[in-house]
């Protein structure tokens, strides 16, 4: 411990409170050495957590590239955080106005079409939980903040396998959404094609779905999904 408080410029009583959180949260044991300290094995459930996320991203990268050629608009990776979508990556599409960055990013789940989409995977308590906590703020005047319609909206996605948002989130931008599955067929990300909402239609936006479903597949089959 005395070592640990130098090394980190903390007094040992700080030190030994920070110890004793990490080993309540089994990040860190007790040597058989009196005093000593060394990493545990919770330390690979977080490790896990990382590298699951690391290879979605892997995984999808190329489908994404292949998406934003074929459909000719940004290609975002998210997946839910709390009660909000956050992006993980981006593919910019070709053209010369595209949507800004939204990596790392935390988006509302009601009102993008990546959350809808988790939200849509939820069983119906899960649901209720996450929205109860963030509620349905309106963004602009078409942001859905009814619970009766956006559940309608959820059944629909859940139904057809894709959401949309209608300048929901951002006014002037339009947005396209599709489940990945791990290799147990859980929904545990979105892919996403979003673009200026002169160019990018509701109508345009539905005759392209299913190339943006072909390609979330795809990247469920490289997870190991084989449904």
């Amino acid at each position: 411990m005395s070592e640990i408080a130098l090394e980190i410029a903390v007094h040992k009583s700080t030190a030994f409170r920070l110890l004793g959180a990490l080993e309540a949260r089994g990040l860190v044991e007790q040597a058989e050495d009196r005093g000593k300290y060394r990493l545990s094995f919770g330390l690979v459930r977080l490790a896990g957590g990382v590298a699951a996320r690391l290879d979605l991203t892997q995984q999808s990268r190329p489908v994404c590239r292949r998406l934003a050629d074929e459909i000719g608009e940004t290609v975002n990776l998210a997946v839910a955080r709390s009660h909000y979508a956050v992006n993980l990556d981006q593919v910019r599409g070709p053209s010369a106005v595209t949507a800004h960055n939204w990596v790392g990013q935390l988006t509302p789940l009601h009102a993008t079409s990546s959350g809808k989409v988790l939200l849509a995977h939820l069983d119906e308590q899960q649901r209720d939980e996450l929205l109860g906590v963030s509620g349905l703020e309106r963004y602009t005047p078409g942001t859905i903040t009814s619970a009766e319609q956006l559940r309608s909206e959820l059944d629909e996605a859940r139904r057809r396998g894709y959401a949309v948002t209608v300048e929901e989130f951002e006014i002037g931008l339009n947005a396209i959404a599709a489940p990945i599955r791990s290799h147990d067929g859980e929904v545990v990300a979105a892919v996403s094609a979003s673009g200026p909402a002169y160019r990018f239609s509701e109508k345009r936006m539905h005759a392209l779905a299913p190339t943006l479903i072909a390609g979330a597949d795809d990247i469920s089959r490289r997870m190991g999904y084989g449904g």
